[in-house]
């Protein structure tokens, strides 16, 4: 029989909503394999967590109620639809979008006071995600305000647990995707020759994709980077605020940002969580799962785990890449961590090259994210230019 018993812990008490990182550090400690009705199993400790990662067969990543392209997959399936993608976020590709993403990050700080106060989420993150994934993707600018409103409704309903109005929405978000692919559809041979349209065009065993297939990877790719880059922007810059000196060695040298922007987002995860589904009975971290057990896997306590990291809160620039799960590991392992990466580093850049001093608003806090966004909802700083 399963290790299931009474709650182990409540992932929605106030505690653990107000701030999630503390609280899991707590559970890594006192409870690593816990039980609740909300998470149902939720795994804390680095090792659990690579485990599941790297046992696919074991641990299904199939746990969506819904298509998910390839998010939801195991092999053959998913191994045949990350060939697919992968050449999206290929060194070609991003070398390709290189220029574009540097311009855009430009563009956005570009919008900074000259000295003033900003709130980094909403003015800088959510600004410059929207953009340059609608510019990825090759979806005109009048789509950048719609977007942005759909973003906050489903931030708002996400939170409320709203289901109804969560399918609502993602109805909604699925309407805009084929109403682009119509459009692309009546142009012809003079569709635009974007990433939008290519995908529209790929095959895979021998046919083509059907529109429910091209739907999901272009929401799967469009939704998860609206929230994380969002959410990685405000965790950098508030992160940057609150240590000067290493702001001030980062200004320096550009060439240290790509190993601080992974290990600040290491240690204050943006994404939260991540689903697994159990194949058959199975024992982990002294717990006894049955087949068909869910389980949460929480990058936020993993990857600050003592036993790998010893002080999770420490920036270390030297440490070892491959412990870092921020992108996951294992063949679902993220495939548009390239793009990521390179839109994260050219926003720093632009962000650094154009301030002399981010610094924090004393009296005025940062607010924290609550489950089950990451980082931060509110970060009030004031910038010099």
């Amino acid at each position: 029989m399963s290790d299931r018993q009474a709650q182990d812990w409540d992932p929605r008490a106030e505690n653990v909503l107000n701030d999630q990182i503390v609280a899991y550090d707590e559970m890594r400690r006192r409870c690593p394999v816990a039980f609740s009705d909300y998470l149902q199993w939720s795994l804390f400790r680095h090792a659990d967590v690579r485990r599941v990662l790297e046992d696919h067969e074991t641990f299904s990543n199939a746990a969506s109620r819904h298509l998910s392209v390839p998010n939801a997959m195991d092999p053959p399936e998913h191994t045949r639809f990350r060939r697919l993608i992968e050449p999206y976020f290929g060194p070609d590709a991003m070398a390709d979008f290189a220029p574009q993403c540097q311009a855009i990050a430009q563009r956005v700080v570009d919008r900074l006071p000259a000295d003033g106060e900003v709130e980094a989420i909403t003015e800088m993150g959510q600004g410059f995600a929207l953009e340059i994934q609608c510019a990825f993707m090759g979806w005109p600018t009048s789509l950048h305000e719609p977007l942005r409103a759909w973003v906050k409704r489903q931030q708002a309903a996400t939170l409320a647990g709203d289901r109804e109005a969560l399918g609502e929405l993602a109805l909604e978000f699925d309407g805009v995707i084929r109403e682009l692919l119509e459009s692309r559809r009546e142009a012809g041979d003079g569709a635009p020759d974007d990433v939008t349209t290519r995908i529209m065009n790929e095959t895979v065993a021998g046919r083509a994709l059907s529109d429910e297939e091209i739907v999901s990877i272009l929401r799967n790719w469009t939704v998860g980077e609206l929230g994380t880059i969002s959410a990685s922007i405000g965790i950098l810059m508030r992160y940057l605020a609150a240590n000067p000196e290493l702001q001030a060695r980062l200004r320096a040298d550009h060439d240290l940002l790509p190993a601080a922007i992974d290990e600040i987002l290491r240690l204050d995860a943006p994404l939260m969580s991540n689903r697994r589904i159990t194949t058959c009975p199975v024992e982990i971290g002294g717990r006894r799962l049955e087949a068909g057990e869910r389980l949460t896997l929480l990058w936020g306590s993993a990857n600050r785990d003592e036993a790998v990291f010893g002080n999770p809160d420490e920036v270390r620039l030297d440490r070892d890449p491959g412990d870092n799960l921020l992108y996951g590991a294992g063949i679902h392992i993220c495939p548009g961590a390239p793009l990521a990466r390179m839109e994260l580093r050219d926003f720093m850049v632009a962000l650094l090259d154009a301030t002399v001093d981010v610094a924090l608003l004393p009296g005025r806090p940062a607010v924290r994210a609550r489950y089950p966004a990451g980082g931060y909802a509110e970060v009030p700083l004031r910038v010099r230019r």
